[in-house]
């Protein structure tokens, strides 16, 4: 299974049962009005239907939303960790983005749920390779990130969820390594920009796949990590 619903994912996890996904991997809007102005790429801002709908995309989780998705799944990760009040945890991760620009954020900080019991981890991708790629999305993190999360975190056939899709980088990633994977995205252009990305990726990206997944499992050393 690997499907991202166009809708509301409030609607959406209303109707699942409780703990149905063994893993939710979510990076919700941070509510910090970055993104409002826009940015010179049409993709980049909120879609028609969005603006004509009087919906801001980065508009930070409500209570319930949270309430949500803690029921609906076993574990989190949640990016963003910073912006939030979340239950206590000792765990975290953090992407060091290698940053040599001093007015820009070195790093971002997710948070990782107690029932994962692990250790502090720190996944280094430089944000200038990251950059140098086509995005769909101002916040779109690379495939790179959510396979390491996915390597580092997840069980085999954990079923991933994530309630703000975006790129669709976690769905490439769930995709590349045989997790079953579950999402939404409330933007039809969105929607529609990681459908097309999806297809591209299965289209040229599978004879690959099973190399990379190969490597993952006998040494571990496609990415750099700190305990």
């Amino acid at each position: 299974m690997n499907i991202v619903h166009l809708i509301d994912c409030m609607e959406f996890m209303k109707g699942i049962p409780d703990k149905y996904y063994e893993l939710a991997i979510v990076d919700p809007p941070y509510g910090i009005g970055r993104f409002e102005k826009p940015s010179g790429n049409t993709r980049f801002n909120s879609s028609k239907m969005m603006q004509e709908s009087g919906l801001i995309w980065d508009k930070k989780p409500t209570e319930l939303y949270w309430k949500e998705l803690f029921r609906i799944s076993e574990n989190q990760i949640i990016w963003g960790a910073n912006n939030f009040k979340l239950p206590e945890s000792e765990y975290f991760c953090v992407w060091d983005k290698l940053q040599t620009v001093d007015n820009f954020a070195s790093a971002e900080l997710a948070y990782v749920s107690m029932g994962l019991k692990k250790p502090a981890k720190v996944f280094r991708y430089s944000i200038h390779k990251h950059n140098q790629q086509d995005k769909i999305h101002p916040t779109q993190k690379p495939v790179a990130l959510y396979k390491w999360l996915l390597k580092n975190y997840a069980k085999p056939n954990d079923k991933i969820f994530d309630s703000h899709v975006g790129s669709g980088s976690i769905r490439i990633a769930c995709h590349d390594m045989g997790f079953d994977f579950e999402g939404c995205e409330l933007d039809k252009d969105y929607w529609e920009a990681q459908e097309e990305r999806f297809k591209s990726h299965t289209m040229q990206g599978d004879l690959f796949a099973p190399q990379e997944i190969q490597q993952i499992a006998v040494n571990g050393n496609l990415f750099k990590e700190v305990e």
